[in-house]
């Protein structure tokens, strides 16, 4: 998939940093990058790293402690969130075109029920 500036995007991993991100009440530092996206440390770092060289977020110096950084959205990398969340609500009403009205109520229901027994685990 295509990034800013033509550069190719990085895969699963990076998606997820960017979503963390952009769902975050404030910036984050490495480690809570790393266990909000279920990486280790050095590959949070790697991911912050190329998301930085992609122009999708940023560092700025903690207040708390001026020797820890915190990850932030670039706007740019708040706009391509944006856009993968547009492509991903196309993409299921395209595949959910086929379906019924009662089959999209059961599986709400289905799902739900997933989400329910997940989080019980």
């Amino acid at each position: 998939m295509g990034g800013p500036r033509g550069r190719r995007m990085g895969g699963p991993a990076l998606g997820r940093m960017l979503e963390a991100l952009a769902s975050a009440s404030g910036p984050l530092s490495v480690g809570e990058v790393a266990e909000a996206v279920g990486v280790d440390q050095p590959r949070a770092s790697r991911l912050v790293q190329q998301a930085v060289d992609l122009g999708l977020a940023r560092r700025e110096a903690d207040p708390d402690d001026a020797r820890r950084t915190r990850i932030v959205l670039t706007d740019d990398g708040a706009a391509h969130v944006r856009r993968f969340h547009g492509d991903r609500r196309a993409t299921l009403a395209s595949a959910l075109e086929g379906f019924t009205d009662d089959e999209r109520a059961e599986l709400a229901r289905l799902l739900a029920k997933l989400a329910d027994a997940w989080r019980r685990d």
